[in-house]
C-alpha cells in the first residue's frame, strides 16, 4: 500500500448536521418507484433515504479532499447499518471517516464510514460506502 494510501485511513471528514423533511422522503420515493402511502406522505422514511442526506447535507467534496480524479472514480458499494430509527422532524449529526484505504487490482479502493446521530445524541445509523479509483 502506498504511503499516500495508507495516510488517508483515519482522515475525518466534515461533521453536518441534517434536518429530516417528509417532503424529502416522498421526492425519493417518487424517483425509486416506491409508492408506499406513508413515504408519499412523508410520515416514513424509505430504507435508502440516508443517499439522500449523502447528497444534501454538507459542504465537503469528499472526491475533492481525497485527490481522486474523477475520470476515473467508480461507485463501488453502499451500505447501511440502522442501530436506531431515523423520523421526518430529526435533525442529525453526521460524522465522517475513511475507515479504510487499499490497492488491489490497480485500483484505488476508499471506504468511508459515517454515523448518524438523533438529536438526542443517539447513533442511529452507520453507513459505508466504497469508491474505487482506477490507475
Amino acid at each position: 500500500m502506498s504511503t499516500s494510501l495508507q495516510d488517508k485511513i483515519g482522515m475525518q471528514l466534515e461533521t453536518y448536521t441534517f434536518k429530516v423533511e417528509g417532503v424529502k422522503a416522498r421526492e425519493l420515493a417518487l424517483a425509486i418507484g416506491d409508492l408506499k402511502e406513508e413515504y408519499l406522505k412523508g410520515e416514513k422514511l424509505p430504507p435508502t433515504f440516508p443517499t439522500v442526506i449523502d447528497f444534501w447535507g454538507g459542504t465537503q467534496n469528499t472526491s475533492a479532499v481525497l485527490n481522486l480524479n474523477m475520470k476515473k472514480v467508480l461507485h463501488g458499494e453502499m451500505e447501511y447499518e440502522y442501530v436506531g430509527t431515523i423520523n421526518p422532524g430529526d435533525v442529525l449529526t453526521v460524522k465522517g471517516s475513511v475507515e479504510n484505504a487499499y490497492t488491489k487490482a490497480a485500483m484505488n479502493f476508499f471506504v468511508i464510514k459515517k454515523e448518524f446521530y438523533n438529536e438526542k445524541g443517539e447513533l442511529v445509523l452507520i453507513s459505508r460506502s466504497t469508491t474505487i479509483e482506477r490507475h
